[in-house]
């Protein structure tokens, strides 16, 4: 599997979870420490080769030292978000006046 497969699979597997906006949030705020990451998975990677396959641990290996690929799947995810239903952006013809009494 290619990276950007693999980015795409992620993403959809974090959107299918309903997690999209706290993971754009969390990849957001913990940016700057992606490579370090990397670096961690790769020290724990023969324990983690138990649970998960060897060829998914490298590939998020790269997703997170790669600086274009953590900006891709950013970006997808941020795609996939859904409108939120702010109530100043929700015109008033769409409000259910007769149940407010």
């Amino acid at each position: 599997m290619d990276q950007m497969t693999f980015v795409e699979k992620v993403a959809r597997k974090i959107s299918g979870l309903g997690l999209t906006a706290p993971a754009v949030l969390f990849l957001e705020a913990h940016k700057p420490l992606a490579f370090f990451s990397s670096q961690l998975l790769l020290i724990a990677q023969p324990t983690l080769n138990l649970f998960v396959s060897a060829h998914s641990t490298q590939n998020m290996v790269d997703l997170l030292a790669d600086p274009t690929q953590f900006e891709q799947l950013m970006t997808q995810l941020e795609q996939k978000t859904s409108p939120s239903l702010d109530p100043l952006e929700t015109p008033l013809c769409h409000l259910d006046v007769q149940n407010a009494k």
